[in-house]
C-alpha cells in the first residue's frame, strides 16, 4: 500500500513540475519571436544573395557569348601550302 501511495505522489509531483508558468510561457514566446525574426531576415538575405549571384552569372554569360562571337586571332591560319606538322 505504501508503494502505491508513493507512486501516486511521485506521479502527481511530476505532473506539477511539467506545467509551465505564465512567465516561462511569455519568455518562450518572446524567444520564438526572436528566432522567427532572425529566420525571416536570413531568408531575405539569402534571396538577395541569390539575385546578386544570378545577375553576375548573366553578365558573365553575356561576356563569354561576346567572346565566342569574335574569331580567335591567337592561332593564325597556316600560310598557303604550309603544313602544320
Amino acid at each position: 500500500m505504501k508503494k502505491v501511495l508513493f507512486l501516486a505522489i511521485a506521479a502527481a509531483a511530476f505532473s506539477f513540475t511539467s506545467c509551465d508558468s505564465k512567465k516561462e510561457n511569455a519568455q518562450e514566446n518572446a524567444a520564438d519571436q526572436v528566432e522567427n525574426a532572425g529566420e525571416a531576415k536570413a531568408d531575405s538575405l539569402e534571396d538577395k544573395a541569390d539575385a546578386v549571384r544570378d545577375s553576375a552569372d548573366a553578365t558573365s554569360d553575356k561576356m563569354e557569348d561576346a567572346a565566342d562571337a569574335n574569331p580567335s586571332v591567337a592561332t593564325p591560319q597556316p600560310a598557303n601550302g604550309a603544313t602544320t606538322k
